[in-house]
This record gives C-alpha cells, sequence and structure tokens, in this order.
C-alpha cells in the first residue's frame, strides 16, 4: 500500500497521535482498565527501567484477564503482549504502513531517535493519510485471522 503522494514523503509524526499514557507492569489490570476507559483508548504500552516492555489492549483484558475469572490479583504483566514491534517519527509512512500489515498491528508505539516514545500510530491515524482503497488494504491485513 502507498500513502498519498503529497510535495514531500510523509512520515510517521505527520500521522501519529502525540504522547502516550505508560503504565508500570505491576499495575493492576483493574487500574489499567481504568486509563483504557478515561483516555478513550484501546491500547496502552506497558514500561519498565525506562524501557518499552509490552502493550495491553482490551482484548488483553478481556481474553487473558476476565476470561480466567477473579481479576482482583492480575497485573498488566500477567496479560500483557510482550516484544512490541515500534517505529521511528521519522520512518516513511509507507514503511510503518508495512510493519502494520506483516504484524497484524492495530496500533503501534512511536520512538524518536533517542529511542523515548512520543506517541502512537493506529490505523484510524493511517486512515487520515491514505487513499480510501488503500485503507481498507490495510485494514483487512490487520484484520485477517492469522
Amino acid at each position: 500500500m502507498k500513502v498519498k503522494q503529497a510535495m514531500s514523503p510523509l512520515h510517521v509524526k505527520q500521522a501519529m497521535h502525540k504522547g502516550c499514557t505508560w503504565c508500570h507492569p505491576d499495575m493492576s489490570l483493574s487500574e489499567v482498565a481504568k486509563i483504557l476507559r478515561d483516555e478513550d483508548i484501546g491500547a496502552v504500552p506497558i514500561g519498565e527501567n525506562d524501557k518499552l516492555i509490552g502493550m495491553v489492549t482490551d482484548r488483553d483484558i478481556v481474553c487473558r484477564g476476565v476470561a480466567r475469572g477473579d481479576i482482583s490479583s492480575l497485573t498488566a504483566r500477567d496479560v500483557m503482549t510482550a516484544g512490541i514491534e515500534w517505529c521511528f517519527e521519522d520512518d516513511d509512512m509507507n514503511t510503518a504502513i508495512q510493519l502494520m500489515e506483516e504484524q497484524h498491528l492495530r496500533r503501534m508505539p512511536v520512538m524518536n531517535f533517542n529511542k523515548r516514545m512520543v506517541g502512537m500510530l493506529s490505523l484510524g491515524d493511517v486512515s487520515h493519510m491514505v487513499a480510501n482503497e488503500q485503507s481498507g488494504e490495510l485494514t483487512s491485513a490487520v484484520t485477517a485471522h492469522h
């Protein structure tokens, strides 16, 4: 999929949501859920020792948490997805889109050149930067059963 061509190449920082709330891996699952609700987001990055170590999505909370039964003792670490893919804010949008398609990512953390998280790139963000047909291709690739 190719991004709509402008006068100059589009970069991730032009499409991403700037800033992002992090959670510690030992935060209770109910506190993580409250952050998702209060900020109206579907995922929150998990950081420890100044490093991105995972991500908790609303789906993780349901499938890996609530499905177990009592969640009162569960933490972000118990349900998070580790080994998160990310991109740089100065990456070309086509590179980010390709990674999202290949890895079936709905959201991807965005880092600056110091490897500091500066935002998130979501399917919605991408859909505003590409043609409708291309947005459909990305959505189909990401949401396909894998």
